[in-house]
């Protein structure tokens, strides 16, 4: 676990410039990105030596006084924050069930099936598509790797076409990932998949060695169909409680002017593929 906290400070600290942190440039160019580490152990109230052991995985039990030091000197949001706890302290977290598929419940699917104006699916941590309304569906008919949100992005050619804003969806994607990974190593089925995009994808490597942490909640997603043409939609996340882990993303399309009835092409679209 220690090491896993350790490639999270690195990481972060790495992306962290002086400017951000308002320390005065000293000297030439730098040969390594973002802060040095006395730089950052400074920031934080901590000395040099002490900072170095905890990113080299030489000490595994930071206070949450150090931890919460660390947070401000990285400058970490609220999601990234609790996502250091949880890499220092692992034996807080919920351990979970874990299987490969997810059961998604008769009562959850009519629930789905009753939104004709929105294309709504159901996915679980690992951001697999467990179930399709009729309009993700026909929305979705033209693209590879749709089992899963990770696979499609980084294994289908296609993705950057279907995605009119991939490198912002990939970018979250793989944020909501790392945040779910954590120092849950609990769930193999995770780990195989972040083997297996790394292993094909130079660019999931680059986001996955970021260790951005983020959540999908809401936001703006825009796609190219080749029947509908350009669609934005309105993202937004609703937890299912009897399934923890499982969530319902329902993106409702934003129509780009009056006379254009986006919401109607997508409707049509699907009671066509019935």
């Amino acid at each position: 676990m220690s090491t896993l906290l350790g490639e999270f400070l690195r990481a972060r600290r790495r992306l962290i410039t002086v400017d951000q942190v308002g320390l005065t440039r000293v000297g030439g160019r730098r040969r390594t990105p973002g802060l040095r580490r006395e730089e950052i152990a400074m920031l934080a109230g901590l000395s040099a030596d002490y900072y170095t052991r905890l990113e080299q995985g030489r000490d595994d039990n930071p206070s949450d006084q150090v931890l919460a030091a660390l947070a401000r000197a990285l400058q970490l949001d609220p999601a990234a924050t609790e996502y250091l706890f949880k890499l220092a302290h692992p034996r807080a977290c919920v351990q979970r069930t874990v299987s490969r598929a997810d059961q998604v419940s008769l009562r959850v699917l009519r629930f789905i099936e009753k939104w004709d104006d929105a294309s709504v699916f159901v996915v679980n941590r690992r951001l697999d598509i467990l179930a399709k309304n009729r309009v993700a569906t026909a929305l979705f008919e033209e693209v590879d790797y749709t089992d899963n949100l990770i696979r499609l992005g980084f294994l289908n050619p296609a993705a950057r076409q279907f995605w009119l804003n991939w490198e912002e969806e990939a970018a979250a994607n793989v944020a909501h990932l790392r945040a779910v990974a954590g120092p849950d190593r609990d769930d193999p089925y995770l780990l195989e998949l972040v083997d297996e995009i790394s292993r094909e994808s130079e660019e999931f490597r680059r986001l996955w060695a970021r260790h951005d942490v983020r959540g999908r909640n809401q936001g703006l997603i825009r796609l190219h169909h080749s029947e509908v043409g350009e669609l934005t939609f309105s993202l937004e996340t609703l937890r299912i409680e009897s399934a923890p882990g499982l969530r319902i993303l329902v993106a409702e399309a934003v129509p780009r002017g009056p006379a254009d009835d986006v919401l109607a092409k997508l409707h049509v679209l699907a009671t066509s593929r019935q």
